[in-house]
């Protein structure tokens, strides 16, 4: 899919983005998704910031610790099973 939103970035100024998605049966919304998504990794790369799944070792830790607080914490405020 990456292939066709490449294809219609190449030609949106030929040729109206709304007609080539409907040619090309995409939608437009996923099309400007796509873009965002690559300017992002663009800018990512030109920064030498690491992306989402580059988390490290710390990172996943720090994410479990999380998940456990919450259980705990909103374990308390639950209603008894009757």
């Amino acid at each position: 899919m990456s292939d066709v939103y490449a294809f219609i970035e190449a030609e949106k100024t030929t040729h109206p983005v709304a007609l080539m998605c409907r040619l090309l049966k995409v939608a437009r919304s996923s099309f400007y998704a796509w873009l965002a998504g690559e300017q992002a990794r663009a800018a990512r790369r030109a920064g030498g910031q690491r992306g989402p799944r580059a988390v490290g070792l710390n990172g996943r830790r720090a994410a479990e610790r999380s998940r456990e607080s919450g259980r705990q914490h909103h374990g308390e405020h639950r209603r008894p099973a009757c």
